[in-house]
């Protein structure tokens, strides 16, 4: 302890003073700390970070799934719901399945369930670096509001992928009868448990005689208990967080004050600014340990590099491949949407804006570490590997989309 907390303190300190160089030279600030906390990791004599995965689960993912969930503007996600759903839920199918047959295909002895793991790992969209770049750039409001309703739909889909590509491999067979239940169960179950206790903390907030500092600490509790039910009845706690928050949002000013909804906001901001920043720290501190594991297993760094990008450019060309037919679709079957709402010329340069604001963060790197080192007793095949792809999708896709991203809007 005596050597660890002097290194987590440290840690915020550097996340204060990148933030602060970050906003000086317009750039996202999760970039900065990936880079950061991958030079740090070579300094010798540094503790060892060993993260355990459900810790970033459990103590990272709600409050950062909630706080966004309470940013988005509820009205525009209603507007742009097709967009959105598609992306979130067909887009990240569709990924996930070009990033299996390419690894299928290229990888050798790396089967469909593997590429469909990895797949179910890297699909999602950051909603945290999405967030941190679109503050330096002016976009349409229906762009914003479709790629932040994106973000925050999408890490469910991905993550339901991510389970039954790891029983899958595991278990060496996939049933399609026992999958689709579990599917069906894991987002009506996840979006009802978290309507369901997003009203009760509603009415808590209403019945109680509560305060502005209490009002702060329930909201602070309430994404931990969304998460923690759902994934107790083995639905999805990344949905309930998402449809409790968006519940909550929408009736903020009917159950807190105006001096709570102040402090709060104030509060919110500063818990997962540090949250996010220890987040991406971590990413860049790990990676050193991954090269190590990789080597263990005899696998050359270039040939890894190489598979890295290949996923890259999987993933981005799906993307904007989806950005296209979903656009096209609204086009045709929505013909009075785009003309309201949409010129002419954002139809053909949406969709490159679209497929070019896929970086990812906490949900893959949380994914790839849940991986377990054996399963029933034999080793996880593939994992170094895994781990070595998924932890340079996340360095390719903040550093190049996001530095070029605010050139190319």
């Amino acid at each position: 302890m005596h050597t660890i907390l002097p290194f987590l303190l440290a840690m915020v300190a550097i996340i204060i003073l990148l933030e602060m160089l970050a906003t000086k030279l317009k750039v996202a600030y999760p970039i900065l700390l990936v880079i950061a906390g991958l030079l740090i990791s070579f300094i010798p004599g540094l503790p060892v970070l060993s993260v355990n995965p459900d810790l970033i689960f459990f103590i990272f993912l709600p409050p950062l799934l909630f706080e966004a969930a309470w940013s988005i503007s509820f009205k525009e996600m209603k507007k742009w719901w097709r967009i959105i759903g598609s992306f979130a839920f067909l887009v990240v199918f569709f990924t996930a399945l070009s990033v299996a047959i390419v690894t299928n295909h290229f990888i050798p002895g790396f089967s469909i369930a593997l590429g469909f793991l990895l797949g179910g790992i890297v699909s999602p969209p950051d909603a945290v670096s999405m967030g941190a770049i679109l503050k330096f750039v002016k976009i349409p409001k229906s762009t914003t509001a479709i790629l932040q309703g994106e973000s925050l739909m999408n890490d469910a889909s991905s993550l339901i992928i991510f389970r039954f590509a790891l029983v899958a491999v595991g278990t060496g067979q996939f049933v399609w009868q026992d999958a689709s239940l579990s599917f069906v169960w894991m987002l009506l179950g996840g979006a009802g448990i978290g309507l369901i206790l997003g009203w009760i903390l509603v009415k808590a907030h209403k019945m109680l005689p509560t305060d502005a500092t209490a009002d702060v600490a329930l909201t602070i509790i309430a994404p931990y208990i969304l998460y923690w039910v759902s994934e107790q009845v083995e639905s999805s706690g990344v949905l309930s967080v998402v449809v409790g928050g968006l519940y909550m949002a929408t009736r903020r000013h009917k159950f807190l004050t105006s001096a709570s909804r102040i402090r709060g906001h104030n509060v919110w901001e500063s818990f997962t600014f540090i949250l996010n920043g220890l987040v991406f720290l971590i990413i860049g501190l790990e990676l050193p340990e991954i090269v190590a594991g990789l080597n263990s297993k005899g696998i050359p760094i270039s040939t890894a590099i190489g598979y890295s990008i290949l996923v890259t450019i999987v993933l981005i060309a799906a993307r904007m491949l989806s950005a296209y037919i979903a656009m096209l679709a609204t086009y045709i079957f929505r013909p009075k949407v785009i003309s309201r709402t949409i010129s002419k010329k954002s139809i053909v340069f949406m969709p490159i804006v679209l497929g070019w604001t896929g970086m990812r963060g906490v949900v893959s790197l949380a994914a790839a570490l849940a991986i377990p080192i054996s399963y029933n007793g034999v080793e996880f095949p593939f994992r170094n590997l895994i781990l070595f792809i998924t932890f340079v999708v996340i360095l390719l896709t903040l550093i190049v989309q996001g530095l070029t991203l605010p050139y190319l809007i």
